[in-house]
């Protein structure tokens, strides 16, 4: 059964906000603002937050920094995952990803599936793992991200959730490095 284990401990993890748009500024930032809400009312640290215009080469740079960033575990984008020509956030997560994690998109699809009915098919949503830390791209608006919150990466990314969880293999996401 799916769950959160109350005899175990809650262990933190630090995130990083990325919102991809050409036009919000740190003011209108509502899609950004929404995780960062989620994020820290969970009890998690928020460990940087910046926003990027809709930029292939700006948004895989600013993803391989924070990968490389020892104090950042996962990063959260949102913005970019349309189906229109600006739209290349999934574009450059996959220009990053070490190994995509497929199953995120179809959930997030069915999840979706739920509140906007076959809309859904027009989002692109992606999560992905690069250099021992988790990425996941999220659509735009404040809606999705908090789907993708509380549905997905809230249970995730909680140690206690059962029957597994990301956070418990952080461990062993970046052991295939160390074998060279």
């Amino acid at each position: 059964m799916s769950g959160i284990d109350d005899s175990m401990k809650f262990l933190p993890v630090r995130i990083a906000v990325l919102t991809v748009s050409d036009t919000r500024s740190a003011a209108d930032d509502r899609s950004g603002q929404t995780l960062v809400d989620r994020i820290e009312g969970a009890g998690h640290v928020l460990a940087d937050r910046r926003i990027v215009r809709d930029e292939r080469s700006e948004i895989s740079e600013q993803l391989r920094a924070w990968c490389a960033d020892p104090a950042i575990d996962v990063v959260i984008s949102t913005g970019g995952t349309g189906l229109t020509g600006r739209d290349v956030t999934v574009e450059a997560h996959r220009d990053v990803y070490e190994k995509e994690i497929d199953a995120f998109g179809t959930v997030f699809t069915i999840v979706s599936m739920n509140k906007i009915g076959t809309s859904a098919v027009q989002s692109r949503a992606t999560g992905g793992v690069a250099q021992g830390t988790y990425l996941f791209a999220l659509p735009g608006s404040p809606g999705a991200c908090k789907d993708a919150w509380d549905e997905i990466l809230a249970p995730q990314l909680d140690y206690r959730h059962r029957p597994c969880n990301f956070v418990e293999i952080f461990p062993r996401l970046a052991e295939h490095q160390r074998r060279k």
